[in-house]
């Protein structure tokens, strides 16, 4: 049965077949079968699961890592390196996919993350382990990137719907997983006979051996054949024009964001930008991020969302285990588990909304019902106090995770829709770029406003009459004035110019304290996230309305591969009409055909440069 031709597209064929001739592959023949589909998709899956884990596996375990390579004050590098690099290199790859083939651009991506893991089990130093991360990041953009842009080559938007679902309940079950083993490795002293952290990074090896052997075992897509011009340039002006602007993003708290660093990192990206988009617009269709896709209204717009929706799922993400680790005084594992409703809530909206899709072809509906559904839940978490029960924030970050669900796919579904077969990689790894930038400028807000807010909001709650009568009466009580899990805290009200400072850089004295102690703390940190879930809450909300007016043309019922393959057979068609005796044509290009769009119109042609 594996064998046997299908018309909905899962099985890749030529829907009408026709008599091979010399230029012409034999339509009628299977692109790919059922069997060899599924098992590229399960090695797709394992590749994001290796992407997705490398980006939460050293939260839990940083700690340790930082005390033994004696650089607590570098570890951001080290997570500011990974992103960086990563975010930067997914365009590129996108675009020499589109050039090259997707199949040895995945490979060489699986390969750099690989060297980069067993190069940062091996770090002597914050520095070397700052520098083999962004190693790492080389190859982590591809694998974030290349694995939606794969499907939309093999499968139609329909089929493609459902089984993002299931992609996206792998990122969330490796989100799950990443804190925990993070923290399991990380707290061994020694695993056969090297550091425990050192395997946070090893363990990435068999499941990247497993990935590589399944993508060159059956990933096979048509080869591309084209001579284009590689946009150098414009990769170049790239790193020049959003490197400064996401280093002052993760810096800028602490060099001020208006000190001269941050001068000079505004300047040079903004400047870095412009030239950017001038070299774009001369490159026209060799471009790295081809200007014309956004003359498409639904891909600009599901672009925007992109960036928005980033913003408001790395906002959460990054918070919310915060708010449960020193609010609620958990430890880094079962805060892992306690972040559990969001995931749940964002695989059952992904796979649900990927079935429907698959079924009906209809995901307008998805955007405004996913955004209104996260302001929810934002409007729950801007509600919160201290001593608000924990059920509250599970709830709050099970509406987020819902709205998540029906976001992330449907978005990627409607930027690959609105393209042409040949533009689907740099459409795809852009839509990725866009909500990675949004999910780096999203971090980079919450906490600068959560830590530029921190001071003010715990001076206010050591001034509440409620909080302050309870400290006054645990004050009074010898045993209170004993216990040594007190003892931070009996330091910070004897000198009260250190209250602003608290928690900046450690927090764990809470945990042990007294209630009525550690009370004004817990009450002053919750109050300094508000700001930042407002101020998300807001972004949604902008977004939601954005949505109402957003634009789905129905989806197209063939793959990427098999439109281009027709495309290419249409072409050959046209080229030995011509050459046949007796009759003439004019040379037939792919830039001058007229493409139909999903939406019923047509595209004129698009010149290079």
């Amino acid at each position: 049965m594996a064998n046997d031709p299908t018309q909905n597209g899962t099985l890749l064929t030529q829907r009408e077949p026709r008599p091979a001739g010399p230029s012409q592959p034999d339509a009628s023949a299977p692109l790919m079968t059922r069997r060899q589909i599924t098992l590229v998709i399960v090695g797709l899956m394992i590749s994001m699961f290796l992407s997705s884990v490398s980006q939460t596996v050293v939260g839990t375990s940083m700690r340790t890592i930082a005390d033994n390579l004696h650089g607590l004050d570098l570890q951001v590098w080290v997570v500011t390196a990974f992103l960086i690099v990563s975010t930067i290199v997914t365009p590129i790859y996108g675009k020499l996919s589109d050039i090259f083939g997707r199949r040895p651009l995945f490979l060489i991506a699986i390969v750099l993350f690989l060297v980069g893991s067993i190069a940062c089990s091996f770090a002597q130093d914050m520095v070397q382990l700052a520098a083999f991360r962004a190693l790492q990041g080389l190859g982590a953009g591809g694998l974030m990137s290349l694995p939606m842009t794969i499907m939309a080559d093999v499968l139609n938007p329909r089929e493609r719907a459902k089984y993002q679902g299931y992609f996206l309940a792998v990122f969330g079950v490796s989100s799950i997983l990443g804190p925990l083993i993070g923290g399991v490795l990380a707290g061994a002293p020694e695993i056969l006979w090297l550091d425990g952290w050192r395997w946070v990074f090893l363990f990435n090896l068999p499941i990247g051996v497993v990935a590589v052997w399944m993508v060159f075992r059956f990933l096979h897509l048509p080869a591309h054949h084209e001579r284009v011009r590689i946009d150098w340039w414009g990769a170049a002006l790239l790193v020049v024009g959003v490197v400064p602007l996401l280093l002052v993003g993760e810096q800028g708290r602490e060099w001020g964001w208006l000190s001269p660093a941050a001068i000079v990192c505004y300047a040079v990206g903004f400047i870095g930008i412009a030239l950017f988009i001038w070299v774009e617009r001369r490159m026209g269709d060799a471009a790295l991020i081809p200007l014309h896709l956004f003359r498409s209204s639904t891909f600009s717009m599901a672009t925007m969302l992109g960036v928005f929706t980033g913003f408001g799922m790395f906002a959460a993400m990054m918070l919310i285990p915060f708010v449960l680790q020193i609010v609620h005084g958990m430890n880094p594992t079962e805060a892992g588990f306690a972040t559990l409703p969001m995931i749940l809530g964002l695989m059952i909206a992904s796979i649900g909304s990927g079935q429907i899709i698959a079924r009906t072809g209809r995901y307008r509906l998805f955007p405004v019902v996913g955004l209104g559904i996260m302001a929810v839940g934002y409007g729950v978490l801007v509600t919160l106090s201290y001593d608000s029960p924990l059920w509250a924030l599970l709830l709050a970050q099970l509406l987020i995770g819902l709205g998540l669900g029906q976001l992330m796919q449907t978005l990627t579904i409607a930027s690959q829709n609105a393209v042409r077969a040949k533009d689907m990689g740099v459409a795809t790894s852009a839509a990725t770029f866009f909500r990675q930038l949004g999910g780096t400028a999203g971090v980079a807000v919450a906490f600068s406003l959560l830590f530029s807010r921190l001071p003010e909001t715990l001076r206010d709650s050591f001034s509440r009459p409620d909080l302050r009568a309870d400290m006054a009466a645990a004050l009074e009580d010898p045993a209170v004035l004993a216990d040594p899990g007190n003892e931070r805290i009996l330091d910070v009200l004897q000198h009260p110019e250190q209250i602003g400072g608290a928690l900046n850089s450690d927090s764990s004295f809470l945990n042990s304290a007294d209630p009525r102690l550690a009370a004004p703390f817990l009450d002053g940190f919750n109050t300094a996230t508000l700001m930042p879930f407002w101020v998300a809450l807001a972004t949604i909300s902008v977004a939601f309305v954005l949505a109402i007016f957003f634009k789905a043309p129905p989806l197209r019922q063939k793959s990427a591969m098999e439109e281009t393959m027709e495309e290419r057979a249409r072409i050959a068609q046209l080229e030995a009409d011509a050459s046949a005796p007796g009759s003439y044509a004019p040379p037939v290009t792919t830039s001058s055909m007229r493409i139909v769009q999903p939406s019923g119109g047509t595209e004129g042609s698009h010149r290079g440069s």
